[in-house]
């Protein structure tokens, strides 16, 4: 969803497109400078960070330079960075709030969070360029290596003879910003910053797999050979490819992973972030990040531990319907996981099985949509595996947004390393989580919407996203996509107790000491899931301390706005225009989704 740059990054397209980024008509003269601020923000911030104007499908025109470079990742471009904050936000503080109107009032708030967060995380922490999504700048799930190849293969659009040479000149810059990460690694390093010996072995199996690709067989050179042969491009493109991954890329990558190597030798075993400098500071805006709530590492730790004990109790109410008695909660799990009459065999051609069932869903629920929302999104979604080249660290699925234009569609990954661990009964919640009616419709409709400035359509926050599609998870329950299918229902509330489970884990992880074993041995005595699984999962926390928790953080918001509207409208209130006001506002720091709420409240009640 979003790169280590974080929030800010993502408010770069804003005022880009002619005619949008004054969408909502100016009431006033502070509106008019609000939005006047908007556009200085963005326009700086779209030469900040290129690969968000591709993805956006906005590096077109007068734009289109930007579609040859990538982000500078240098040490010198995260002091600016720096800088940058500091001045948007005394700039931001200078817009008298009380003079403001309608969406410019959510508009502004929404964004003074997003900057006092970052400069907070500025000042604070002295590594990962001041940004507390992660401590570390390359990890299992983070840098150059992870990230560009599927960039430059799903968003990189390559139709003209000049979108091939912005291929290859990103290609040629790929190797400077490795160089530019290592950099950054070094500087952090000398700080006491280095992952865990477990992250980087993970990080360097990664590495190597790359390294052990030949250039024929890489991404980053058969993904332009492929899309240029369709298009009908001339030129020997994987002779050029080829030579830029041979020459350049491969050297660059053998260096971070030499770094690496050596930096295993005396790395550490502790798992969480207190043991880094300010790591318990980093830890508090972590969570204030990624949730936007202003609950302490101890709520989120009681919060979860008794969530889990009451979903534990629920599925165990299920289980024992049907006839499932022996152990406890996690081993019945376990035991449904392992039964292999649920299982797709670990194989390609059962894998395309699987994604075309998971195609079923998704049209299924589609059908039922207009029975809960007012607005539906136009534009398809996709299912797609994860690339194989980073399905060892990568989660059990995640979604990409599609452009602006809708010329390319939204895309739900799966990720089919090992069918083992996904049970044909976990993959319809799944599926309803990453597309419809949760992130795909989400964040699809605010993309979409009329009205709203586009620095709101783009800008993303894991309390409010996650949360979301958290709470579209339970809301796929109400509106009977389990109705003949209990053991989907189990997958369902197996779903909300992992999310349960992630509170307690990341909470111990990074505030109370918890070990990465016994991390991993919580998750699995508590879900019954796959040893892999939990490794995979417990290390995530690990890199991204916080953005685990914003999951039920979010959809318990949700629940809660959603039961507060109930009670006050009473046989005024309608599920379609409650989900409207949520979804049609652009996503929110949860505090201004309360006020949204507030309003929408207060207006239906007139």
């Amino acid at each position: 969803m979003l790169d280590r740059r974080s929030l800010l990054v993502t408010l770069a397209a804003a005022g880009l497109l002619p005619g949008q980024a004054n969408a909502a008509p100016a009431e006033s003269a502070e509106s008019q400078r609000l939005h006047a601020l908007f556009d200085a923000f963005v326009q700086a911030q779209m030469q900040r960070s290129p690969e968000l104007a591709t993805s956006l499908g906005l590096d077109k025109g007068k734009l289109a330079k930007l579609k040859s470079r990538l982000s500078d990742a240098s040490l010198a471009a995260s002091a600016q960075d720096r800088r940058d904050n500091a001045a948007h936000l005394k700039a931001l503080l200078a817009i008298d709030r009380s003079k403001l109107h309608g969406v410019d009032v959510s508009s502004y708030d929404t964004v003074l969070f997003t900057l006092q967060v970052m400069v907070d995380g500025n000042k604070a922490i002295p590594y990962a360029g001041g940004d507390v999504h992660s401590p570390y700048v390359v990890s299992q799930l983070a840098g150059a290596y992870h990230d560009i190849p599927d960039f430059l293969d799903t968003q990189h659009d390559i139709q003209t003879e000049a979108d091939a040479e912005a291929y290859i000149a990103r290609l040629q810059a790929i190797p400077v910003v490795m160089g530019q990460e290592l950099e950054q690694v070094r500087h952090d390093a000398k700080l006491g910053v280095v992952p865990p010996d477990f992250i980087i072995d993970k990080t360097l199996v990664q590495m190597h797999n790359f390294l052990n690709t030949p250039a024929e067989k890489s991404v980053l050179v058969a993904s332009l050979v492929r899309r240029a042969k369709a298009a009908g491009l001339k030129g020997d493109f994987q002779a050029r490819a080829t030579a830029i991954y041979t020459a350049a890329i491969i050297p660059a990558l053998q260096l971070q992973a030499d770094h690496f190597t050596q930096a295993r030798k005396s790395a550490v075993h502790d798992a969480g972030v207190a043991r880094l400098p300010e790591g318990a500071e980093f830890y508090r805006l972590g969570l204030k990040t990624y949730t936007t709530a202003s609950l302490s590492p101890t709520q989120i730790h009681k919060l979860g531990l008794d969530l889990v004990a009451d979903l534990s109790a629920k599925i165990d109410a299920a289980l024992r319907a049907q006839k499932l008695t022996a152990g406890t909660v996690g081993q019945r799990l376990a035991a449904l996981t392992a039964n292999p009459a649920y299982l797709y065999p670990n194989t390609d051609a059962a894998k395309e099985t699987l994604l075309a069932d998971l195609n079923k869903k998704v049209v299924a629920v589609q059908a039922k949509l207009p029975q809960y929302f007012g607005a539906l999104p136009k534009a398809r979604v996709e299912i797609h595996r994860v690339p194989k080249a980073i399905e060892a660290g990568a989660p059990g699925g995640y979604y990409q947004t599609g452009s602006l234009d809708g010329s390319r569609p939204g895309i739900y990954y799966i990720n089919l390393r090992d069918t083992a661990e996904l049970p044909s009964w976990s993959l319809p919640t799944l599926t309803f989580h990453e597309s419809i009616p949760g992130h795909h419709l989400q964040l699809t409709l605010a993309q979409e919407v009329k009205g709203l400035p586009l620095i709101r359509k783009i800008i993303f926050f894991s309390g409010y996203g996650e949360g979301w599609a958290l709470y579209a998870e339970q809301l796929a329950v109400e509106m009977g996509m389990y109705d003949n299918d209990p053991l989907g229902h189990i997958g369902q509330m197996e779903a909300a107790l992992f999310r349960a489970v992630r509170l307690v884990i990341d909470s111990g992880l990074h505030a109370q000491n918890w070990s990465r074993e016994r991390a991993v041995d919580y998750f699995v005595d508590t879900l019954g899931e796959q040893r892999s699984t939990a490794i995979t999962e417990v290390e995530r926390y690990c890199v991204w301390p916080g953005q685990a928790c914003s999951y039920m953080v979010g959809k318990l918001t949700w629940l809660r706005l959603r039961d507060q509207a109930k009670k006050a409208l009473g046989p005024k209130f309608d599920i379609h225009k409650f989900h409207d006001a949520g979804l049609l506002s652009g996503a929110l720091p949860l505090d201004v989704l309360d006020q949204v709420i507030a309003t929408y409240i207060k207006t239906t009640q007139a």
